[in-house]
């Protein structure tokens, strides 16, 4: 993955340089079929993510927010170019881009880089979660919580009703508590709604921190809407708590 990595590094790198343009310009975001928010940005940002990358992976295939998919092959870039697109369009620096890369149906590394915050996080499986600054400089490796008790565990939920399901649990903190669950900050959060692209990153992000990831179909793939994100010691006791799988 040594070389794919670097390949993506450079991908968001660029792709980085033309969303910090037009956050700095500053945009307007109209409504999607589906009722979510888009700009000129989230575009412009994919489309230099796809040629970028199928310039040095021609043979490779594209799932992406804005663009949906193109070409078959093993290998599949996930692309999330402006996730937050509602921060970005009101000058909030909380937005990321996304990609993650997917080889014969398993999520192998993760980029996610947030260049308004001077973040960046990244994973490749079997190789670790890193965060640093961004461009990157210091890193430093991702660790969950080693929480075992619920009593004494921070547990958060997205929403009202997923706070009903989950015992115990609070709203968020943060814009993005998967980068506190991922230090181990917090020790479980549950995210029941978006897409493939929203989650692919961060599941893998957060395995290689040593977490675990369940979605409501009893497994740990993006497609499913969303799941548990927790460190290992908890997730057990709190899938019973959640009653998953919640479907075949």
């Amino acid at each position: 993955m040594d070389e794919d990595l670097q390949l993506a590094f450079g991908a968001v790198g660029l792709a980085a340089e033309v969303a910090v343009g037009y956050f700095g310009a500053g945009v307007t975001a109209t409504l999607k079929a589906d009722g979510t928010p888009v700009t000129e940005a989230d575009r412009a940002v994919e489309r230099l993510l796809r040629e970028t990358l199928s310039e040095a992976r021609p043979c490779d295939a594209f799932l992406g927010e804005e663009l949906g998919e193109l070409g078959e092959s093993d290998r599949v870039w996930i692309l999330d170019p402006i996730d937050g697109t509602r921060f970005f369009s009101e000058g909030d620096p909380n937005w990321r881009i996304q990609i993650a890369l997917e080889v014969r149906g398993v999520t192998e590394l993760a980029v996610v880089a947030s260049p308004a915050l001077g973040r960046c996080w990244w994973a490749t499986r079997g190789g670790g979660a890193f965060e640093s600054s961004w461009p990157r400089d210091e890193t430093f490796r991702l660790e969950v919580s080693t929480t075992a008790s619920p009593e004494s565990a921070v547990l958060v939920a997205l929403d009202n009703g997923s706070e009903a399901r989950l015992p115990s649990a609070g709203p968020p903190s943060t814009p993005l508590p998967l980068i506190e669950l991922a230090r181990g900050e917090i020790d479980a959060f549950l995210v029941e709604r978006y897409h493939k692209w929203d989650h692919a990153p961060w599941i893998l992000i957060v395995e290689e921190a040593g977490g675990r990831f369940t979605n409501p179909a009893g497994g740990n793939s993006a497609d499913q809407g969303g799941g548990l994100y927790s460190n290992a010691a908890l997730h057990n006791h709190l899938l019973s708590a959640l009653h998953y799988p919640l479907r075949p």
